[in-house]
């Protein structure tokens, strides 16, 4: 059975900033964009919201980035570039596509990801 939730502004605020971002933001940096505009936000709110996405899978984390979680909107299959140097996250096109994988998977995968780590252009 699935659970009904309620609207919420605060919720409807999170997903709409996480999706527009092109950032992959960490859920502090989630908190301090819209603040401004939602005084009564809290941390925890955010931290709430995000993992509510991730388990309905409206969001993914890309991994852990100078110690924080970073966050994406953007569900669609697709690979990450995370430069070590300047913490930036840059979406790359699939690179990957399951048919050539080099040997068959031992059950039906749901889900892939795959991240890039270096030094990005902008730093080397």
């Amino acid at each position: 059975m699935e659970v009904q939730r309620r609207n919420s502004k605060k919720r409807d605020a999170i997903r709409a900033e996480l999706c527009r971002a092109t950032d992959h933001p960490s859920a502090e940096e989630l908190f301090r964009r819209l603040r401004p505009q939602i005084p009564d936000l809290s941390l925890g709110t955010v931290y709430r919201n995000l993992a509510l996405f991730l388990q309905e899978g409206s969001a993914i984390c890309v991994g852990t980035v100078d110690g924080q979680d970073r966050f994406d909107g953007r569900t669609d299959p697709h690979a990450h570039f995370i430069c070590e140097k300047c913490a930036r996250v840059i979406d790359l096109p699939m690179l990957l596509p399951e048919d050539l994988l080099c040997q068959p998977l031992p059950g039906i995968a749901r889900d892939y990801s795959l991240s890039f780590y270096g030094v990005c252009n902008h730093c080397a």
